[in-house]
């Protein structure tokens, strides 16, 4: 069943139970019922995930489309906590223990959360720059006979394009990217290849000193599975629902450019693996923090699969520049393989143009349901603030 049947299905017995009278053992035994769902729901989602055709490298998982799913599932996993959490329950719930140290916690993940969106915003637009340096080096390796012109353009582009790639994380702020997003090819292009003022961050930037890899560490804080009789009650979506949180935040921050992610392998999650869907997550986690390591000692942009791809093909054309450019005239055969190596590189870029803008506005979705969420939390704590006797 796809995630938003799930996700329809779930809210809906939800609201019906909101709406009906029934004894205290029997709203305890829905709520089990619920609790169960909700971690069954998230133990498949992720599983999903994790598993791919055998033909497929691990680093696919991590591209545009791929996300593209995390993300879809984060939004369906955050709409069933919320209905859990707020629908059919008591309000002064969440006021009371554990609810009343986990609820607070939670709001402050919340509060981190909604940096790493607007710096992961911030890295698309060095992953679009990337993709425009790209196709001018497509652009000029298209020609046919590639002459010297060609050759010296597509040099130029690429060695643009392999140094962007290959930044230290500390210059990798909005403010450097942005400058150098149109630094090489503002006169060449055109307004509607740019990204529409709206969704170029969707809040403050963040600040030069800010660092990625220590926000996602700081959500840890506090991050432990509920104990005893805890595990039975709302304690568990919560829980749940934070690992998720932190989850989907450091796959985003391992993929895509961003401020600051010295460390960022180092971080583990407490997720207990006799949890149902914590295997999972854990299996992603270790598989992603992998990779990482070999690509963090020699420097990376980021895991998206798309600039794997462009890193990989832009250093073997950039041999071919080299050898047109002390070799002179090159044989049929390399330029065979330049065109085809190009073609490659245009069918990312395609997936890029294609893949860029929606994954922007999904990460945009995110943030906002973010911030609803934590809205209607603290609205809900307020009335039951004002609802509670006065202490004598």
């Amino acid at each position: 069943m796809p995630a938003t049947d799930y996700q329809a299905s779930f809210l809906g017995r939800i609201s019906i139970r909101r709406n009906q009278v029934i004894a205290m053992d029997g709203n305890h035994e829905q709520e089990l019922q619920d609790l169960e769902l909700f971690s069954k729901h998230v133990s498949e989602r992720f599983a999903e995930l994790l598993s791919s055709p055998d033909d497929v490298p691990f680093d696919a998982l991590l591209s545009i489309s791929r996300l593209r799913k995390l993300l879809d599932f984060f939004l369906c996993c955050e709409a069933e906590f919320k209905g859990i959490l707020m629908m059919g329950n008591d309000p002064s719930q969440i006021s009371k223990p554990p609810l009343d140290r986990l609820i607070p916690e939670f709001l402050d993940r919340s509060v981190k959360a909604l940096d790493v969106c607007n710096a992961v915003t911030n890295g698309l637009e060095s992953v679009r720059h990337y993709q425009k340096l790209a196709e001018i080096v497509i652009s000029a390796l298209e020609q046919k006979p590639i002459g010297d012109g060609q050759s010296r353009r597509a040099k130029k582009a690429l060695t643009s394009l392999m140094s962007a790639m290959n930044v230290d994380d500390k210059e990798c702020s909005a403010a450097k990217a942005t400058e150098r997003s149109w630094s090489f090819s503002r006169r060449g292009v055109s307004s509607k290849d740019r990204v529409p003022e709206h969704f170029r961050s969707v809040s403050n930037q963040v600040a030069k000193n800010w660092s990625a890899a220590k926000q996602i560490q700081a959500m840890t804080n506090n991050l432990v599975p509920p104990r005893g009789a805890e595990g039975s009650g709302l304690a568990s979506p919560v829980y749940t629902m934070s690992v998720i949180m932190v989850f989907v935040m450091w796959a985003l921050v391992a993929a895509i450019p961003c401020q600051e992610r010295n460390g960022l392998s180092a971080i583990h999650f407490p997720a207990p693996k006799q949890l149902n869907w914590a295997q999972s997550i854990i299996g992603l986690h270790e598989k992603i923090g992998e990779e990482w390591k070999k690509k963090e000692k020699k420097g990376t942009a980021g895991l998206l699969d798309e600039m794997q791809k462009m890193e990989k093909l832009g250093n073997i054309l950039m041999d071919f520049t080299d050898s047109f450019q002390f070799h002179g005239d090159i044989t049929d055969q390399k330029a065979e393989e330049a065109a085809a190596h190009a073609a490659e590189l245009a069918e990312t870029c395609r997936r890029m143009e294609e893949g860029l803008l929606p994954l922007q506005m999904q990460i945009r979705e995110v943030f906002h349901r973010i911030v609803k969420t934590r809205t209607e939390l603290l609205n809900a704590l307020d009335q039951v603030g004002k609802s509670s006797p006065p202490l004598l």
